[in-house]
């Protein structure tokens, strides 16, 4: 393997390490809200409008199963409602509830306070090289082969 090589992959497992150190990070702060941060990302996509399960899935790039088993328990839990799809009966549109939309605004709060405590340890430079580092690995791999 190279040199190049190598560092990819130590970028890979550094990814995973911090998108698991992330999900945690987010399961914490959803807490107090009776949410997961898998529910976070769920409702802050509908935030937008309601849309489809499967569409949910694909905006996130994860299987529908895993995103409908999320969808499953906002459902119990009160804080998404089906709609009629007029464009596919089959797939109902998922909808915020009342009750979502206030647990959203506390957790943006919170995420906000969250965000410019971890920012003020990093170098906005830095950030902004990831940034661009990340979009471009996610070009690179989404280029047909």
């Amino acid at each position: 393997m190279t040199r190049r090589a190598e560092r990819l992959t130590q970028l890979v497992n550094d990814v995973f390490l911090t998108n698991g150190t992330l999900l945690a990070t987010g399961d914490a702060l959803t807490a107090p809200d009776g949410l997961t941060a898998a529910q976070w990302l769920v409702l802050g996509f509908l935030e937008d409008g309601p849309t489809t399960a499967a569409d949910l899935a694909r905006r996130r790039g994860l299987r529908r199963q895993s995103v409908q088993e999320t969808v499953n328990r906002l459902l119990r839990n009160g804080m998404l409602t089906r709609a009629p799809n007029p464009a596919d009966a089959r797939a109902p549109l998922l909808e915020l509830t009342p009750v979502a939309r206030s647990a959203l605004r506390d957790l943006g709060a919170r995420q906000a306070r969250w965000a410019d405590d971890v920012a003020s340890g990093l170098s906005p430079e830095d950030v902004e090289v990831t940034l661009r580092t990340l979009a471009a690995l996610r070009a690179r791999l989404t280029e047909p082969t």
